[in-house]
């Protein structure tokens, strides 16, 4: 069906006269109608119309939710697009770095409005849903759709992002224990802000770090992250990877930089109205960034996981779900410390006890289910759990503040009556 439609499409568009105008009817096909959820555009228009006629904020906030889900998809297909025509190396650096845009725009918009406490959480709540809502759902999923099956992948993919994981939460326990160490009296500080001066150097290796693992993926050891072409079946689902182009360079990087922008407009009218959000549905800023903003991100990436799950590709699966955790915590949070440090804004490493405690515990439930190279769905249900039980701790809390004071990240003052 979807076959025949598509011919169907181009036939159409062959009709048109106009040569500058069938270009055009053809990249508004490929880019804002070949995809599932095409059908959430509209919450673009509604975002933006609900801003200016001065909605409910909280409406406003839905809607940009909504709205950045089809941008943070076709951002995906975008950058693909583009590496078709730049190279495996350059296009694998664009991927890595638009990869995760959504969460970076966000970063940088929080930490413009000095909302620290929104840039940590919801960056944490990413590598969180990575690692266990979307790695559990694909392989929960995927087990149960290959039941008959040895469900195999490899397991150096996991070794080196595990790895690079563990690294990251070091250097975010650093800052934590350095805290405490001072605060019980065992050690004295060098400064006032010698913590802020730890988190600095830290992520400057953590972005050291990154940089060799991209060396590592893109140039010495490429064939272990490359999917195997004949395992990758094209049924016309657009969320598995074309083998070529289907947009020109320019009009790619056009639709690039207009998805970029809308993106950002979206993610500005999200940090803007989050406490507002906060407020009316009585819930922490806390469990708002950790939780819905990384499920909204994630959403078209977290599809696109089971769907190759389902297929038993589980290499592309781990490298879609662990992958992305890895490009969060190696890249955007040391970038976002280092873009806070040139701002003035004195954001650090130190994410606070319940939420490193968090992340560290999250890294190992995933080193521990993946460590032996294959998969079942009882792995995936069990990572699927953990989300559920860390979703519900943040779920509890109530914050004080309006999210611009990072102490108060994990203070819970008033709890929640369930």
């Amino acid at each position: 069906m979807h076959a025949s439609g598509k011919k169907s499409d181009l036939a159409l568009l062959r009709k048109v006269p106009c040569a500058p105008l069938r270009r055009l009817l053809d990249n508004l096909q490929e880019v804002l109608l070949a995809t599932k959820l095409a059908l959430l555009f509209p919450a673009v228009l509604l975002a933006i119309a609900a801003r200016i006629f001065h909605f409910g904020q909280e409406w406003v906030f839905v809607l940009s939710l909504i709205g950045l889900v089809p941008l943070a998809e076709r951002l995906s297909f975008l950058t693909e697009q583009v590496a078709f025509y730049i190279g495996p190396t350059v296009g694998g650096l664009l991927n890595a770095t638009f990869g995760n845009v959504t969460e970076v725009i966000i970063a940088i918009f929080a930490l413009y409005q000095g909302k620290v406490v929104v840039v940590k959480c919801s960056l944490l709540g990413s590598v969180l849903s990575n690692l266990l809502l979307v790695l559990g759902t694909s392989l929960f999923f995927g087990g149960l759709a290959n039941l008959g099956t040895e469900q195999l992948y490899d397991k150096m993919q996991v070794d080196v992002n595990t790895g690079l994981l563990i690294l990251g939460v070091l250097c975010h326990s650093l800052p934590l224990m350095l805290r405490y160490a001072v605060s019980s009296g065992e050690h004295a500080e060098s400064s006032w802000d010698s913590g802020l001066e730890l988190s600095r150097a830290c992520s400057i290796v953590m972005l050291l770090a990154y940089v060799a693992y991209l060396f590592f993926q893109l140039k010495t050891h490429r064939q272990l992250f490359e999917p195997q072409p004949q395992e990758v079946e094209d049924d016309g689902d657009d969320s598995v990877s074309q083998d070529e182009a289907v947009l020109g360079f320019s009009s790619a990087m056009i639709w690039l930089g207009v998805m970029t922008l809308m993106t950002a407009l979206l993610s500005e009218f999200v940090v803007s109205t989050i406490e507002a959000a906060s407020e009316s549905w009585e819930l922490s800023v806390s469990f708002i960034s950790v939780i819905l903003i990384p499920i909204v991100g994630n959403a078209a990436e977290h599809a696109g996981a089971v769907i190759f799950a389902f297929k038993n590709n589980l290499d592309i699966t781990l490298g879609v779900s662990l992958g992305s955790a890895t490009q969060i915590s190696m890249f955007v949070v040391p970038l976002s410390v280092l873009v806070a440090w040139i701002m003035g804004v004195p954001m650090d490493l130190d994410f606070n006890l319940l939420e490193t405690g968090c992340l560290f515990l999250a890294i190992l439930v995933t080193a521990f289910t993946l460590q032996d190279g294959s998969s079942h769905y009882l792995k995936g249900l069990l990572l699927v759990f953990c989300y559920i039980v860390i979703s519900l701790c943040f779920f509890v809390l109530r914050q004080h503040g309006n999210g611009s004071n990072d102490d108060q990240v994990g203070v819970a003052s008033k709890p929640w009556r369930i």
